[in-house]
């Protein structure tokens, strides 16, 4: 593999945790390998990895556009994130109203109860 798969690997452990990035690398066929390779090298080896904006930052970032794209299915994953990342419930709060008045009320609030309820399991766990 790449230095940028490698490292990619690394901010993908750091942000996402160890677990996670083992359940979803145990579960990797040789079908998606091309994409995950992908994934692996652009999202997280060269945008993660990036040290123009902090992860706290980065994660406010994706949280909103993930919402306001109505990619809900990757909110709780990120909401989980921001464990490690710094951003607080505030600037998730923060992030999803500005999804609100840019982008529509209905996803902001879609978001809003993801992010609760993902805050509700990690309270639990």
């Amino acid at each position: 593999m790449s230095d940028r798969y490698d490292n990619g690997m690394k901010v993908r452990r750091r942000v996402l945790g160890d677990a996670y990035v083992d359940r979803a690398e145990a579960a990797k066929t040789e079908f998606d390998v091309p994409f995950q390779t992908l994934i692996t090298e652009g999202a997280w080896g060269t945008v993660w990895a990036s040290d123009g904006i902090s992860d706290r930052e980065r994660s406010m970032l994706t949280l909103a556009l993930l919402a306001a794209l109505g990619n809900f299915e990757e909110i709780p994953m990120h909401i989980r994130a921001t464990a490690r990342t710094g951003a607080s419930k505030q600037d998730v709060l923060e992030a999803f109203q500005h999804v609100a008045i840019y982008a529509g009320v209905p996803r902001a609030n879609q978001a809003l109860k993801l992010a609760k309820q993902t805050y509700a399991e990690m309270e639990q766990e």
